[in-house]
């Protein structure tokens, strides 16, 4: 049996906890459990995930379906034909499930580019570093029952829209009537390949990073290097302080966290760093990693001129999303991702929706209503799961019975012992407010504000609250709220949040306009030399 949990949707309840003890434990309000628990704990798993009240636990696929019923009426739907999807990831293969679910009897084939079945990502920073689970131990639950054709370690190479047919690095070519691209990111290496290659400088996305990163960590280095300050950054620095290794976080930005919650916060996690005995540097790079001559990091080198000494450097500076192989596809595709509209049809670079090809996860660019209608991508777990099934229902749905991604975006991280959660886009926001808690207990709720209506919510060691905050959220409730409950010295009102400028998201994109004539007027991508 294999378990996965929407650690987004859980709230911290602890039945799960309480039914299945030897599956899943709660460490203040962070849930631990094991991804693959024997046999014997089978009936205790599924009288936690019945219990759970916000049904957050995942099982196997077909445990999953059979709790679910039978999909809702949704006009006519397409039974037969050719489906593909490029990326066996979470997006991918929760995609693969949906569209057998929703009736689809015909010919399915997933394309990934690992050598193995899909796996859940958000361990790898935490249990997987620490040792309490196994990097095999975080499959997602099995897909045996999906009928399908699974290409393993077969990337795609290139998407014939007017042939319909995916071209593999092989040499193969998939036909297709209707293609889901959803293949997600990389980790961004360091950019100097030398550097790179010195024994003891890791990055972390795949179970393989994840293991030789943990044994990297089990050897005891003298001293960790983590060069990023986000989300995994961050985790992997708890994760240092955890084994009781000295590590040193550089961050480009004022404070950790600043680009996905904005400075307030960021002073908060830079604060619970720091109490934790993190050697934190802001404001400041990494201008060049060291060997020692025999091919090993020894440090690196600062901006500010300070070098620092290190067995073991993690480079998590972001993510690279995988669209190059969509290059001369004529999708509006890019570093900024692939366009789309809010049902996950893909947009060509004539800006047209597209009625066969459609996109989910970590490269969907989509306009979200609650936004203003801007354009973003979402690197969230729950993200891709939503989306996923957005798209999977849309590829086989008649116009008049599709669905828009409205999804609320939820994310969550455990650091330090705080459980962190948010809900919202904390960047689309000029304002923010402690509404409960104390901050200087790091148990608290801040709402965000956006000319005068709250558009996110994050909360440390108080997300039971999430779900109050996101209902806010949808109905567009006013800005600063009315009620607070606030343990902190001052008035408590709304201060500036403090977020980063937002970057444009299509920069680098130029676009040539050719023809005279509306029906010959096209619009084409230019691309920069490949280095």
């Amino acid at each position: 049996m294999r378990v996965v949990v929407d650690l987004t949707r859980c709230q911290g309840y602890g039945q799960c906890a309480f039914l299945a003890p030897d599956v899943f434990s709660m460490r203040e309000e962070a849930l631990l459990y094991d991804l693959d628990p024997g046999d014997e704990q089978r009936g205790h798993v599924l009288r936690a995930a019945a219990a759970c009240p916000v049904q957050a636990i995942h099982l196997d696929w077909t445990e999953t379906y059979a709790t679910q019923g039978q999909p809702r009426p949704s006009g006519r739907k397409m039974t037969d034909g050719r489906i593909v999807i490029v990326g066996a990831s979470l997006a991918g293969a929760r995609a693969a499930g949906v569209l057998r679910r929703e009736g689809f009897a015909g010919s399915l084939t997933v394309i990934g580019d690992e050598r193995q079945e899909p796996y859940d990502r958000p361990p790898l920073s935490k249990q997987v570093l620490t040792g309490q689970v196994a990097p095999g131990h975080t499959m997602l639950p099995h897909l045996r029952e999906v009928d399908a054709e699974w290409l393993w370690g077969t990337p795609a190479a290139g998407l014939d829209m007017a042939g319909k047919q995916v071209r593999l690095a092989d040499g193969r070519e998939i036909g297709f009537d209707r293609v889901l691209l959803a293949t997600g990111t990389r980790a961004r290496p360091w950019p100097d390949e030398a550097e790179a290659a010195l024994e003891g400088v890791h990055t972390l996305r795949t179970t393989a990073d994840a293991e030789r990163l943990r044994a990297a960590l089990a050897a005891r280095p003298g001293r960790v290097l983590v060069l990023g300050a986000g989300f995994t950054g961050s985790e992997i620095a708890s994760v240092c302080r955890e084994l009781d290794l000295p590590v040193t976080v550089v961050e480009r930005g004022p404070a950790p966290l600043v680009n996905a919650l904005g400075g307030v916060i960021g002073d908060v996690a830079a604060a619970l760093q720091r109490e934790h005995g993190v050697d934190l540097r802001c404001g400041t790079t990494v201008t060049a990693l060291e060997g020692d001559g025999q091919g090993r990091l020894r440090g690196a080198r600062l901006s500010d001129g300070s070098t620092v000494e290190a067995d073991v450097a993690v480079v998590a500076l972001g993510s690279i999303r995988n669209v190059e192989w969509l290059r001369d596809s004529g999708l509006a595709a890019g570093v900024w991702g692939v366009a789309c509209d809010a049902g996950c049809r893909a947009v060509d670079t004539n800006g047209l929706v597209t009625d066969d090809v459609f996109v989910a996860g970590d490269i969907a660019r989509f306009p979200h209503p609650l936004y203003d209608y801007q354009f973003m991508t979402l690197e969230h777990w729950g993200n891709a799961v939503a989306q996923a099934e957005i798209a999977a229902h849309n590829m086989v749905s008649d116009q008049a019975h599709r669905w828009p991604h409205l999804s609320v975006p939820v994310f969550w991280s455990t650091q330090f012992g705080v459980n962190i959660k948010s809900v919202g886009v904390p960047t689309f926001a000029d304002e923010v407010v402690i509404t409960q808690g104390s901050v200087a207990e790091r148990r608290f709720a801040a709402v965000y504000g956006y000319r005068g209506r709250i558009t996110a919510a994050v909360t440390f060691d108080q997300g039971l609250w999430l779900e109050f905050y996101q209902r806010l959220i949808e109905s567009a409730a006013p800005f600063p709220p009315e009620f607070r409950h606030v343990d902190q010295d001052g008035d408590g009102g709304p201060v500036p949040a403090r977020v980063p400028e937002r970057l444009v998201a299509t920069a680098g994109a130029t676009v040539v306009v050719t023809g005279h004539d509306p029906a010959e007027r096209r619009a084409s991508l230019l691309h920069a030399p490949q280095s």
